[in-house]
């Protein structure tokens, strides 16, 4: 048995309230899978029976409102482990509990919203499940059967079980790209179409490259220096938008030893991370405007259509995950073009910082969401010691917290384990309280979960 995650819950007993928090949670988030008689580390504790199971399960819907829709499946895997789970499929409203309180679910726990939060949450949810509607006019001949084969051939590799006699029509509908009559969804046509752009021409991306700073020509003149567009599925623009803008990459050299090292101009994985989550999340019922990339002297910008999604805000988009297009992001993963989900913004930030970048900045508006990446790099060894680095003026910080800066400026992050090493008379629970301090002042960032956690210097989103 696994652990807790983003679609996983284990809980020890079937007790009606707990299991109703975790039910609206999954309904709010991307949907899960709940397995009642195990503890946290995966260790069953109790045997509970079909009959308790289905009374706990009933109870909990009451608690819901409007009631979670949520089914009794048998389990996958072997005789050790449970005979039924609760499914929760995403849900396409938003629910709370009857007391009020609107979660969701973010990593292995329940995370209960704020005002905000519960607007923009609400404000997502009465959107509809775009992705899942039907597209007049589309049909299964529109599907190109190489794509379906490709995919399945990337999903054999992912998943490591064999794609041989499997019903394409079957799986088509399992995935979402075609609803229970047979008819293509908006995610089925553009994961699978062989012209996408026909049936939703927002669907497409822009590049653009301008020689300056700003969106202008050769001496401030209207213009640029060139301009691509990119059609099709979402997997070849994934590809052929990576292309161009690696062909507009300057490479620079750095010497290791004796031999010469090509280095880009932004760090691969950054923005790659950038580019797919623009595919995925964006919002594909605005019409008129597509992805765009503008590549200037000094940043690379990505803005796709859409503010952000849910309850993501600038301040949790590190820490929280929110899919407004779970089929496709799902499609993609399987593809092979997410590498695990969830988790690429954290992955963008570290790759940007350790390698001189300053952080990537994220910008906001009710339509639309950009990711701008400098290409300024700045050396981080070697460097003086304020008080406060990356600090405001007015933060004052211990000896101690000086410190673990000290460490951050030279090796890019700190981890709980390593603070003990250069504090090893200090208690564990003391440095974690610093660290943590040294987050809520602003100075730091916390990147990651449990084990996995390390903090780096902030700058301003």
């Amino acid at each position: 048995m696994n652990t807790p995650s983003q679609f996983l819950a284990l809980l020890p007993e079937a007790e009606p309230q707990a299991l109703a928090e975790t039910m609206v949670a999954f309904a709010n988030s991307d949907g899960g899978t709940i397995v009642l008689g195990f503890d946290e580390r995966g260790r069953q504790i109790a045997r509970i029976g079909p009959e308790e199971i289905e009374n706990a399960l009933r109870a909990a819907v009451g608690l819901c409102q409007p009631p979670v829709r949520a089914s009794l499946e048998p389990a996958d895997g072997n005789s050790g482990g449970p005979a039924l789970v609760v499914r929760v499929p995403r849900a396409t409203e938003m629910h709370s509990l009857r007391d009020g309180r609107v979660l969701v679910r973010v990593a292995g726990h329940n995370r209960i919203l704020a005002g905000d939060e519960i607007r923009n949450l609400a404000t997502t949810k009465s959107g509809g499940d775009f992705e899942a509607e039907t597209v007049p006019g589309a049909a299964l001949d529109d599907f190109d059967p190489a794509m379906v084969e490709e995919y399945l051939a990337k999903r054999e590799l992912r998943s490591r079980r064999s794609a041989e006699g499997i019903d394409r029509a079957a799986l088509l509908r399992d995935i979402g790209a075609l609803d229970y009559r047979g008819q293509p969804t908006v995610a089925g046509i553009l994961l699978f179409s062989r012209a996408p752009q026909t049936f939703l021409p927002q669907s497409g991306l822009v590049f653009v490259k301008f020689p300056g700073v700003e969106a202008r020509g050769e001496g401030g003149a209207f213009g640029y220096g060139r301009r691509e567009e990119i059609n099709g599925p979402l997997a070849r623009v994934i590809e052929r938008a990576w292309q161009v803008t690696l062909e507009e990459m300057r490479v620079g050299a750095v010497v290791k030893g004796l031999e010469r090292e090509e280095v880009l101009e932004y760090p691969e994985f950054a923005v790659r991370e950038a580019l797919v989550n623009a595919v995925c999340h964006r919002d594909y019922r605005l019409r008129g405007r597509r992805i765009e990339i503008r590549k200037f002297a000094d940043r690379l910008e990505i803005i796709s259509p859409g503010g952000l999604a849910g309850y993501i805000t600038l301040d949790n988009i590190v820490e929280e995950h929110f899919s407004r297009n779970p089929r496709i992001v799902q499609g993609l993963f399987q593809w092979g073009y997410i590498e695990e989900l969830g988790l690429g913004i954290d992955r963008m930030i570290e790759d940007m910082t350790a390698a001189g970048h300053p952080m990537p900045r994220f910008n906001a508006t009710p339509h639309s969401f950009t990711v701008a990446l400098s290409n300024h790099r700045e050396r981080r060894m070697n460097q003086p010691l304020s008080a406060s680095p990356h600090a405001p003026p007015n933060v004052a910080v211990t000896e101690r917290q000086a410190r673990a800066l000290q460490y951050v400026r030279e090796h890019g992050r700190i981890t709980n384990r390593d603070y003990q090493t250069i504090c090893p008379d200090v208690s564990a629970e003391t440095l974690r309280t610093d660290l943590s301090d040294l987050v809520e002042k602003g100075v730091l960032m916390r990147i990651g979960e449990k084990k996995g956690t390390y903090y780096i210097l902030k700058q301003a989103l």
